[in-house]
């Protein structure tokens, strides 16, 4: 099975929350997952898929801890051809940034070559409180396809 390397955005534990149920999934399945709070390129598996999870904080920004990545890649310009990635960005709609943190990071990586696996999920939390719930059933939509 694929291995998969899971990014995750957090400011008060939600996206956590989502990654863990993701990861439960994904191994359920028979694929080997890591996590990380605090990635680098150093750490991460570039023939892996990348599986960011992540919420938007303030004005349109990543939560704290996935901002020294993303500088990281920002600076570092690698070359992430045959990166692929899939997205599941959380937010509150009544914001007009909504989940424009996550999509930013995803901008540094199709810069560097990086190509998104499925289309992205932008979960509202103003229509699904759970969102969980949401993230599950979008994974099950393409986990045959890993």
């Amino acid at each position: 099975m694929a291995k998969i390397e899971i990014l995750i955005g957090t400011t008060l534990g939600g996206s956590e929350y989502v990654a863990d149920e993701l990861a439960a999934i994904l191994t359920e399945a028979g694929h080997e997952c890591s996590t990380y709070l605090e990635p680098s390129l150093e750490k991460l598996d570039k023939r892996a898929l990348w599986l960011l999870v992540s919420s938007t904080h303030g004005a349109g920004d990543l939560p704290d801890n996935l901002q020294p990545f993303a500088k990281e890649v920002q600076l570092s310009m690698p070359d992430l051809q045959g990166v692929r990635f899939a997205l599941c960005a959380i937010g509150d709609s009544s914001y007009d940034t909504f989940c424009e943190g996550p999509e930013g990071l995803v901008d540094l990586l199709t810069d560097g070559g990086a190509q998104a696996f499925v289309d992205k999920i932008r979960i509202d939390v103003q229509q699904d409180p759970v969102p969980e719930e949401a993230a599950a059933l979008w994974l099950q939509s393409w986990i045959d396809q890993i």
